[in-house]
């Protein structure tokens, strides 16, 4: 399905929920219909938005790195200010086996006979699409370096579909995310990442997303799950928190747990304590089933002890 060339201009207050100036605006579609629109969510927009904005209005040669910890939320930023602006996005999750080619397209049979099916990077470019590279860090740089030249608006030229060329739509972005700036792992908790090459990166504007302060993430989690009790959830905001300063080594002594905990996993987590009421200690049967069951037996009994003493009686108590 083709991206339609009708674009629509939106206020940035109203679409994001921000304190925005009236008069400021920025262009996205007017189709609501494309299916690769990512599905629109209740989000807290933070700061820092102005940077997307600004990098959506006009590229200017540049693709977009997120960087920060695994569940800061990088990936669902994008998404969401996409499913404002009605902008459809394909989105990769990269790893070490990935090839350029694997984001071009390839040869597929139908019917008996080869038909050459355009890949993400590819389709994006010609429809207008952001293309999300998530993970960009597990991947080959040697093969990631084959973007340079679409990133700076250079058309793409698939040679195996007999030296078809695509010229990049206007509206074609380029984001990636990453659990590092593209310097590597210096932590030891992301197997796989690798160190990117400084010509490609050269070609990113880049921001930090971090976890959302306490009470921003409590307001995402009231209107996620409206009928938790609000100690509760206050409660659960404080245990992420404190997790999360683990996982970062910013314990004494440089603790650290090797799992974190996403604003996703605290939703899962106080939707399963409701979901679990009536029974034996709800709350931390369901931390066991929305995060530690998969974390050794260590951290697992860590996190419990840091979520007992966060909750105290509610620990042990009915939800």
């Amino acid at each position: 399905m083709t991206t339609t060339n009708t674009t629509k201009m939106f206020g940035i207050a109203e679409a994001f929920g921000v304190s925005a100036r009236p008069e400021l605006t920025i262009e996205g579609f007017a189709d609501e219909s494309h299916p690769m629109i990512p599905r629109k969510t209740e989000y807290r927009f933070r700061p820092g938005l102005s940077g997307l904005i600004a990098f959506l209005g006009e590229a200017a040669g540049d693709a977009f790195l997120l960087t920060g910890p695994t569940g800061s939320g990088k990936t669902s930023l994008v998404c969401q200010i996409a499913a404002r602006l009605n902008w459809p996005v394909q989105s990769v999750t990269c790893h070490g086996r990935m090839e350029l080619s694997d984001l071009v397209g390839q040869f597929v049979l139908n019917n008996g006979t080869t038909e050459f099916i355009h890949g993400p990077l590819a389709v994006a470019m010609k429809e207008g699409q952001i293309l999300i590279l998530n993970e960009i860090d597990l991947m080959d740089p040697s093969e990631l370096a084959g973007l340079n030249d679409v990133i700076e608006g250079r058309p793409l030229v698939i040679a195996q579909n007999g030296g078809e060329v695509i010229r990049p739509h206007p509206k074609f972005r380029v984001f990636a995310t990453g659990n590092s700036a593209g310097a590597g792992d210096t932590t030891g908790l992301y197997q796989g990442v690798l160190r990117q090459n400084l010509a490609f990166l050269d070609r990113f504007q880049v921001i930090n997303v971090g976890y959302l302060a306490a009470e921003v993430e409590l307001g995402v989690l009231q209107k996620a799950i409206p009928s938790l009790p609000g100690e509760i959830g206050e409660k659960m905001i404080a245990v992420a928190n404190e997790i999360r300063r683990l996982f970062l080594g910013e314990g004494e002594q440089r603790a650290e747990l090797t799992i974190t905990m996403s604003t996703r996993t605290v939703i899962r987590w106080a939707r399963l304590s409701l979901t679990f009421r009536g029974a034996s200690q709800p709350i931390a049967h369901a931390l066991e089933q929305a995060l530690t069951n998969r974390a050794d037996a260590e951290q697992r009994e860590a996190i419990h002890r840091i979520a007992e003493d966060v909750m105290g009686n509610l620990w042990l108590g009915v939800v």
